[in-house]
């Protein structure tokens, strides 16, 4: 190699003597641009060179570490670790961003507000907000209290580093062993996490986040500070949050003042609060404090001695109301509170709200009923409803089945695809642009791009009325609108004007409801046809005042003015089509037996969301139902639970008061037989027909015996005199 390189150079010094000497002055172009070629060449014949001599030395030197056989097999092994740990720590910190962005701000605060909160009547519903009494030092609670919290939530709290491997191995196991769920593997440090940052949403991207941010607290928190934050914050029933608000709501106690049996007993409410809260149900209340002293015992904390006392005096709560109190709404109301609050404004206030508790109930009742009774045969597990009236004041909220089990709020923070309840504001937008209940369009197969969508039947009607495209709910036309006619941009324009939060997606399949929506948004958007095309309307809070009497807010004097969105004559064509949707389209179950409505089903894909979002002239209601994980129902449909859960809800809602008629719509009353005929006639043809009477079992059972009797042999005449039998 050095041979080569020294010939390399002797012809270069010659090749720039024979340059020097051929002629005299400049050297030509020619010559210069050749020169510049040779350099170029050299250069990289150089750096070539020096790569491949560095890497053969590289390589001599490596060869030194080579190795065989076992110690071969442990090098490739310890190789291979740590590629895998390299790609395990990227991976890790991708995951791992999202979370801590979670703890920006400070966190540490609670709020300072402290509100008191009045239903519509001036009636008490509950507090939100700090009060100072339930905010308890952890070193001037009893020994008993801590042990009995530790006992039952984390055994290994002041172990473990956030995460209890052996804790979650050992619940897993127990639950195998009892066929069902009887431990929790999660820590009080992951539980904190979920309570300072996170919703109790049940998807993997939270339990990713809940990990990572566990780990973050231990990093950043000392045990006790853990602690202390947990018992202070976690919710008990009751409409209480902390361990101090507990021990004075069920016992009218200071938390030093506990005894062991009611230590017991409040310990008990961490895994269910709503179920074992002891002024709904004393008896569950004290089997569970009585399964609280048992791992009390079993943890090593105490004695089968010292517990025995508890075990034959329990605990004895005082006498509350029954009343479980709206904490959904609470929750929301609160935040509005914060959000309409003047700069400068006192923190101590006493908020006057819209919510009407008879309502409440109804909704709730419906919401539980409809679960119950249903909720198996759907394979759902899930709802919320949205109750306003007219003018904007929500009435009702329900955020889930159980407050006590999560208090994740799916009416006005889960974003589920709305479906064909959508398609009203792309037909709004048509009617604005000229279209009338009567213009005619095709109900064809239609390409937009790649995307082809179809009809539910997957069967085409060809050219329909716009009015029996939306009751029918044809996919092709709203998708034929917004392609030939409209367009994406108007309308998501005209959505957002009508008071819808939720951030649209903007694409082409947003026109048959695939851009996630809350219930809340829904219910705001649909209250625009409500309300005669005014927009703007929506609140909680009708007032805030000081204790002392001092109005700080009022929404008729403080809020803005409602504006117009929806002209009065798109207003009437909207209605006028959308009241057919329950007297002979695809909402018939949600038809209300006194008064006339207007509403639209919705189901999205697979079946995950069902909705069903109406209202008269008196009240707009939107019902969600589906799963907190977006596991597919079994075949529900906006038009099937939905639908059943609006109906009772609003059959109760109109009863003993005045009968308002929708814009647009001069009679309020349900029309007549005929109708009501066409309907029933339909659902035959759909077999739909008395399904929200029976269960799924039931109309099997029932088919099956149709079946067998159509297909049974007929009997033939005996021959003389006639014989009974009996069976």
């Amino acid at each position: 190699m050095e041979w080569t390189r020294l010939r390399r150079n002797s012809g270069d010094r010659g090749m720039d003597e024979k340059r020097a000497t051929s002629g005299k002055g400049k050297a030509p172009k020619a010559t210069r641009f050749l020169d510049i070629d040779a350099w170029i060449d050299s250069t990289l014949y150089d750096i070539r060179f020096e790569a491949s001599e560095l890497w053969e030395n590289i390589t001599i030197f490596f060869r030194r570490f080579r190795v065989f056989g076992v110690h071969r097999f442990v090098a490739e092994l310890f190789s291979e670790g740590c590629t895998i740990l390299a790609c395990g720590a990227v991976l890790m910190l991708a995951l791992a961003t999202p979370a801590f962005e979670e703890t920006r701000g400070d966190w540490r605060a609670q709020d300072d507000y402290a509100v008191t909160f009045l239903d519509r009547h001036g009636n008490e519903i509950g507090q939100r907000g700090i009060r100072q009494r339930d905010s308890v030092p952890i070193t001037e609670m009893p020994d008993h209290v801590i042990k009995a919290v530790l006992a039952t939530e984390d055994r290994r709290f002041f172990e473990h580093f956030g995460i209890d491997i052996v804790g979650f191995v050992r619940a897993m196991v127990e639950n195998l062993r009892a066929n069902t769920i009887v431990q929790g593997g999660s820590t009080i440090t992951q539980q904190l996490a979920k309570n300072l940052f996170l919703s109790n949403e049940r998807t993997v991207e939270r339990k990713i986040k809940e990990a990572f941010l566990a780990l973050w607290l231990e990093a950043n928190l000392s045990k006790s500070e853990i602690l202390q934050l947990y018992l202070d914050r976690v919710y008990l029933g009751g409409g209480t949050f902390g361990i101090g608000a507990a021990a004075d709501f069920y016992f009218d106690k200071q938390v030093k003042e506990l005894t062991l049996s009611e230590a017991a007993m409040i310990a008990g409410l961490f895994k269910a609060p709503t179920r074992y809260a002891p002024h709904v149900d004393l008896p569950a209340a004290r089997a569970r404090a009585n399964e609280v002293l048992t791992n009390l015992v079993q943890a090593g904390f105490m004695s089968e001695g010292q517990v025995l006392s508890a075990r034959l005096n329990p605990a004895e709560a005082v006498d509350r109301d029954q009343h479980d109190s709206p904490d959904y709404f609470l929750d929301w109301a609160f935040e509005e509170v914060k959000r309409v609050l003047p700069e400068g404004a006192p923190h101590a206030l006493v908020a006057l709200t819209t919510l009407d508790l008879e309502l409440q109930q109804a909704a709730e009742e419906s919401l539980q009923f409809h679960l119950r009774q249903y909720g198996n045969d759907y394979d759902v597990d899930q709802g919320a409803i949205v109750l306003m009236d007219t003018d904007g004041g929500v009435r009702a909220l329900v955020g889930g089945r159980d407050y006590g089990q999560s208090q994740f709020n799916r009416a006005t923070h889960a974003l589920r695809q709305p479906g064909s309840s959508f398609k009203p504001y792309v037909y709004a937008v048509a009617m604005e642009a000229g279209f009338t209940p009567d213009s005619i369009i095709s109900d064809a197969p239609i390409s937009w791009g790649n995307w082809s969508p179809q009809n539910y039947g997957r069967s085409y009607a060809g050219r329909v009325t716009l009015t029996t495209a939306l009751v029918r709910s044809y996919n092709t036309v709203p998708v034929r609108l917004a392609h030939d006619h409209l367009g994406i941009d108007p309308i998501e324009e005209l959505v957002s004007a009508m008071g819808v939060e939720s951030e649209l997606n903007g694409h082409k399949t947003m026109v048959l409801g695939t851009s996630g929506m809350t219930v809340m948004d829904q219910a705001t958007g649909y209250s625009v046809f409500a309300n005669g095309g005014h927009a703007g309307t929506r609140h909680g809070i009708a007032q805030l005042r000081t204790h002392s009497g001092e109005v700080v807010y009022d929404f008729r004097r403080d809020a803005p003015a409602p504006r117009r969105v929806l002209s009065e004559q798109s207003v009437s064509y909207m209605n006028s089509m959308l009241v057919q949707i329950p007297e002979w389209g695809t909402g018939r179950r949600a038809a209300l037996p006194t008064v006339r409505s207007a509403g639209k089903t919705g189901t999205t894909q697979s079946y995950r969301d069902a909705w069903y979002v109406g209202f008269t002239g008196n009240y707009v209601a939107a019902v969600w139902l589906g799963n907190d994980d977006y596991q597919p129902t079994d075949d529900m449909t906006g038009g099937s639970l939905p639908a059943m859960v609006w109906q009772r809800l609003m059959t109760q809602a109109h009863q003993n008061i005045e009968l308002k008629p929708i814009p647009g719509i001069e009679n309020p009353l349900p029309q007549g037989p005929a109708v009501a005929s066409k309907g029933e006639a339909e659902e035959r043809e759909s077999g739909l027909e008395g399904r929200q009477g029976m269960s799924r079992a039931t109309r099997a059972a029932i088919e099956h015996m149709n079946r067998l009797f159509q297909q049974a042999p007929a009997l033939k005449p005996a021959d003389g005199p006639h014989t009974v039998t009996a069976l």
